[in-house]
């Protein structure tokens, strides 16, 4: 699409107003739940901020934020209680915001891009998605991504669509389309030397 994707971590201050206004658009209000006021998404989202079994991305098209990802550890999330959960598997959930950039098919590479950065921890051998059953764009979009639908599970928010992508199929997908494997640039300083994301400690 001869654009670069980039990820930078969700920052409140700067964050707040546009995440806020990404929630009253009409095609993410069924699947989010969280068009409420300003005063009650600055609530949640400290409260998601603050939770240390998750990081919250803005994904970027050529600088400009176009979409919005939670990255998890399954074994700390609810989801965790409806499969026999590793250690290292992380879940993923996407939103792209501005519905100029919907239908242009930019969800499918960024979501293969944060795929892929999760990917970095060596450890990582599962990654795990549940959209919301009734979305069946994003269950499509994941589906392309290399994830397969295991079962239905019944959430406290919703009924999902529980999906797993494996590393190596993630691989020989990327490899299919691209001839090789990502070459994953990292320019950041909350980014460790040796590849593991702060959110990848203790």
């Amino acid at each position: 699409m001869n654009k670069t994707i980039s990820f930078r971590p969700v920052s409140l201050e700067r964050d707040v107003e546009l995440l806020h206004s990404w929630q009253q658009e009409a095609h993410v209000i069924p699947y989010w739940n969280l068009n409420v006021s300003r005063e009650q998404y600055d609530a949640h989202l400290r409260s998601f901020l603050a939770d240390t079994h998750q990081t919250l991305y803005l994904g970027l098209l050529d600088g400009t934020p176009v979409s919005y990802f939670e990255a998890y550890w399954t074994r700390s999330d609810v989801i965790g209680r409806h499969y026999e959960a590793h250690p290292a598997d992380q879940g993923v959930h996407l939103l792209i915001g501005p519905p100029e950039y919907t239908g242009k098919g930019y969800a499918l590479p960024l979501l293969q891009a944060m795929v892929a950065f999760l990917f970095r921890h060596a450890d990582t051998l599962k990654i795990i998605a549940e959209p919301d059953i009734r979305n069946g764009k994003m269950i499509h979009i994941f589906e392309k991504c290399g994830f397969v639908v295991q079962k239905e599970v019944t959430l406290p928010d919703k009924k999902g669509a529980l999906m797993f992508l494996e590393r190596e199929i993630f691989s020989a997908k990327w490899k299919q389309q691209w001839g090789q494997l990502p070459d994953i640039k990292v320019f950041a300083p909350w980014f460790g030397e040796d590849g593991g994301h702060e959110r990848w400690g203790n």
